[in-house]
């Protein structure tokens, strides 16, 4: 819980930049090695590459190099990671992997390990749901703004603002 309020932390602040709400921590046992949040997401191109896992793993390769063991990091997002992010951090070697919301239009978790070429494998261990009606709050704050048109008029949009 403590990391992921952390990454929840990192997606405040993305929100009050007027940033799609996704924060991202990357922690080993006892300590956060990187962090990261989402940025350009207002653009109209290229921005997709600047999603909070992306930021927070070029983090963890400035300021760590070879000094952890990725099998023993964790990556604590607010967001479920898309098909990018989650193949990035399986070959960053990172095999935990916490998320708060579920990403019902593009979410790369749901992926059937068998059907993942060598490189992905083995496949991590996805935790769901943690912290997720605080997360949940932050995407219908984000969606209800009229001023932030990014995924605007989406299923994750619809799904958001449907949610309780």
């Amino acid at each position: 819980m403590r990391f992921m309020a952390l990454a929840l932390g990192q997606a405040r602040q993305a929100l009050a930049e007027g940033e799609f709400p996704v924060g991202c921590v990357i922690a080993a046992p006892d300590k956060v090695v990187a962090d990261g949040r989402r940025r350009r997401s207002a653009e109209l191109l290229g921005g997709e590459c600047e999603h909070a896992e992306m930021i927070a793993l070029r983090r963890l390769e400035q300021a760590c190099g070879k000094k952890v063991t990725p099998g023993d990091l964790t990556v604590y997002v607010t967001l479920e990671p898309c098909l990018m992010c989650f193949g990035a951090i399986l070959i960053h070697g990172i095999r935990r992997i916490v998320y708060a919301y579920e990403d019902v239009m593009g979410g790369g978790t749901g992926c059937d390990p068998a059907g993942l070429p060598p490189l992905y494998n083995p496949p991590p261990e996805i935790v769901r749901g943690v912290m997720r009606g605080e997360s949940v709050g932050l995407f219908k704050a984000f969606f209800e703004n009229e001023g932030n048109l990014y995924l605007r008029d989406t299923l994750l949009c619809r799904h958001a603002l449907g949610q309780s």
